[in-house]
């Protein structure tokens, strides 16, 4: 069975969880509870906000996205229908609004997604255009709801688990993957908290 993250109490299963099995865990949650659900619609508009929010900030992306929206281009079928024109226009960059028209054109069937196990969820959007694993991971915690998916690639969840546990540096994706293993099966809630974490270290969102 998958398991999912729907609700506040979901939430709390796994932040009892973390504090159980992690005395770092455990000091730290008081801190940064109640933890957001961050959940999104399923479906193309929320792999778009993925697409849009890559490698800028939350700020920006957001700003992008308003503006995407005020010109009407936001849903599947508008971007479809829109030139690359029309998706600069409205502030994107020249390979953004390229990954967005084309996945757009490539017919994915977002609901069948919420059916496929982890892996195979993030081979299929991976498949598209744009969609790394970063992207596909961050949809399936946001969107799906997955309660085990990580994004080990995130800079912000590198920096959360480097103040959270006093590293010398920033883990690379393979090493802090390796230091949330213990986190299974709720490291999506972990990776919550360290977003947490890293807003109060840092004084600014680390992801939409």
């Amino acid at each position: 069975m998958i398991r999912l993250i729907r609700t506040e109490a979901d939430l709390a299963e796994g932040t009892a969880y973390l504090a159980r099995i992690c005395p770092v865990w455990a000091k730290a949650l008081p801190l940064i509870q109640p933890l957001p659900l961050r959940r999104r619609e399923a479906g193309f508009a929320t792999m778009a906000e993925a697409i849009i929010g890559q490698q800028i900030s939350v700020a920006a992306a957001a700003s992008i996205r308003a503006r995407l929206e005020a010109a009407g281009l936001f849903s599947e079928a508008a971007i479809r229908a829109a030139t690359p024109d029309d998706l600069r226009a409205a502030g994107l960059s020249r390979p953004k609004a390229r990954y967005l028209a084309a996945i757009a054109q490539a017919g994915l069937d977002w609901d069948g997604l919420a059916a496929l196990p982890d892996d195979e969820a993030i081979d299929r959007l991976t498949a598209l255009p744009g969609v790394g694993v970063w992207t596909a991971e961050i949809y399936l915690k946001f969107a799906l709801g997955r309660a085990d998916v990580f994004a080990a690639g995130d800079l912000a969840l590198q920096e959360g688990a480097r103040l959270l546990y006093g590293l010398p540096e920033r883990p690379r994706p393979a090493a802090l993957r390796v230091l949330a293993e213990p986190w299974r099966p709720w490291r999506a809630v972990a990776a919550r908290g360290l977003w947490a974490y890293y807003r109060l270290a840092k004084g600014r969102e680390g992801v939409t």
